[in-house]
């Protein structure tokens, strides 16, 4: 047996970790010309989610990396900062790198994670956690993590806060090809969070 059967995972739940991957690629910098074509590339279905995958698909086919790059950085960059602050901390206490962050340095030090080395962004930063979140779904550090623990992860630091940054990316004067990844994170986020809620312990 390989590494790779050892690690096998229902269908449904390579796709959440496809889709927590991409969100947490697409908000850790702006996207170069093949991740738009990759986004354009994106086929959505007929519920709330697949239909702003589809939307985000249309308007990743019309927008040049140049453009994207001027945006993610009037967001979440700005002269002094950005029109949005993308962190737990923030959003749970209106201040960065406040309980919320030592909070999840202390589960990621219990769960073996680690922040990468050429990374200076505090690890409560909402591309972070959904890339943590895909990790641990897929099984990339360790063997995957069972549905109560992504549960616990989830419930704690993700939550309680990432489905109001993604309204917030949706809405904000800055977002163009943005605000559809905004509507497609804050739908993701309503599914798991009932997925979540009906999953028992």
């Amino acid at each position: 047996m390989t590494a790779a059967q050892a690690h096998e995972i229902a269908e449904e739940d390579r796709l959440r970790a496809d889709l927590y991957n991409y969100l947490g690629l697409i908000l850790a910098g702006p996207p170069d010309r093949m991740l738009l074509d990759q986004t354009a590339g994106l086929v959505g279905d007929d519920s709330p989610l697949g239909q702003a995958i589809s939307t985000l698909a249309r308007v990743a086919k019309l927008t040049k990396p140049q453009a994207a790059e001027s945006e993610f950085n009037r967001l979440f960059i700005g002269l002094g900062r950005g029109e949005l602050l993308p962190y737990a901390s923030y959003y749970l206490t209106g201040f960065l790198n406040e309980k919320p962050l030592a909070l999840l340095r202390q589960d990621m030090t219990r769960r073996g994670l680690a922040r990468a080395e050429n990374v200076f962004e505090p690890e409560d930063n909402i591309a972070s956690l959904m890339e943590m979140m895909g990790a641990m779904i897929a099984g990339r550090f360790a063997t995957p993590v069972g549905l109560a623990g992504q549960k616990e992860f989830f419930n704690r630091h993700i939550g309680p806060w990432a489905g109001h940054f993604f309204s917030d990316l949706e809405g904000a004067k800055n977002s163009v090809f943005y605000a559809p990844v905004g509507t497609v994170g804050r739908a993701f986020m309503e599914i798991e969070a009932e997925a979540f809620r009906m999953s028992g312990d």
